[in-house]
């Protein structure tokens, strides 16, 4: 009987175990380049702070007052800016937010993804206490390099413009700022800004960590829907939890100015404990959509880089 040989088929053994679970570690534990951090944190900020700034200048407008937002209300008082400044008063300071949300943001991310990167797991993954410790270097850090100085530009625009203006813009403002106080009156409210950013990057950073690893647990596609609805509840989360923080910091840094303490003695005589919470309505509206756009802006430069320079790196081999 003839016997048909066939040449064996060459197979390429898989590598050993060790091997293939330390090199998905490794991949794993890779984090976002410092530099696209950067990148994509300051876009994503900037075009966050354009779309909700009328939000943000209704609630800090309401913080300002001592009783007539708590009558009127916050569509009245928008009713009222629209009528004596028109449109355009909602915007009253945007460009200072837009160039200071954009430097801030890049600054919270890359700080936020540097310590994440330290403290992760061998698998990559952050445990909630590690990522309320990560969001809340990086809000102490924003805060001093520059949540601080562009806020209290910010408020100081908005305090002004409810009365006779003193200052003809941005620039103006800064230099007679500047030039009344000094260089650390821009730094008015430090102490203050610095715990409600510190506060709401914990619990904006540390709890869309955990939603985002609880949608991954689930099997959840992580697309843009997704994204936008993580981060809008870690923003809902976020103003709740950090409100006095925010009232306490923009009574600080209005106008006149402040101390810590004198602005939280001046919400307690105007409002009483609840005061503290003034302004929640239009920062839950600014929170939840700055939440879902921020986060979603950063995941699609990130992915959109990220797969342009692995697309790169294979046409070279």
């Amino acid at each position: 009987m003839d016997v048909k040989l066939t040449q064996p088929v060459p197979l390429i053994p898989p590598p050993p175990r060790l091997e293939r679970i330390g090199d998905k570690r490794k991949v794993q534990k890779k984090g976002v380049n410092p530099l696209l951090s950067l990148f994509a944190g300051s876009i994503a900020g900037g075009v966050e702070a354009a779309v909700t700034y009328p939000f943000e200048f209704a609630k800090t407008r309401s913080q300002l007052h001592s009783k007539a937002p708590g009558q009127q209300g916050i569509v009245q008082l928008v009713r009222d800016v629209i009528k004596s400044e028109g449109y355009t008063g909602l915007y009253t300071g945007c460009s200072t937010l837009v160039v200071g949300t954009a430097f801030k943001a890049g600054v919270r991310f890359l700080t936020f993804d540097s310590i994440k990167n330290a403290l992760a797991s061998e698998d990559g993954k952050l445990s909630p206490l590690r990522g309320l410790l990560a969001g809340m270097v990086a809000g102490a850090v924003e805060s001093i390099v520059a949540v601080t100085p562009t806020e209290r530009i910010k408020t100081a625009l908005i305090d002004d413009a409810k009365e006779a203006r003193q200052f003809k813009g941005t620039i103006d403002a800064t230099k007679s700022l500047i030039r009344t106080g000094g260089l650390q009156n821009l730094y008015k409210g430090l102490a203050s800004t610095t715990m409600k950013q510190s506060a709401t990057s914990a619990v904006r950073m540390g709890s869309y960590n955990v939603l985002r690893e609880k949608c991954k647990t689930y099997g959840m596609k992580q697309n843009t829907a997704t994204t936008f609805a993580t981060g809008a509840l870690a923003g809902t989360i976020t103003v709740y939890a950090t409100q006095p923080f925010d009232t306490i910091k923009t009574r600080s840094q209005s106008a006149a100015g402040a101390s810590t303490l004198q602005a939280f003695r001046s919400v307690i005589k105007d409002s009483g404990a609840m005061g503290f919470w003034r302004g929640s309505t239009m920062r839950l509206g600014r929170l939840v959509l700055s939440g879902g756009i921020v986060f979603t802006v950063y995941e699609q430069i990130v992915s959109i880089v990220t797969a342009a320079r692995q697309k790169e790196a294979t046409k070279k081999f």
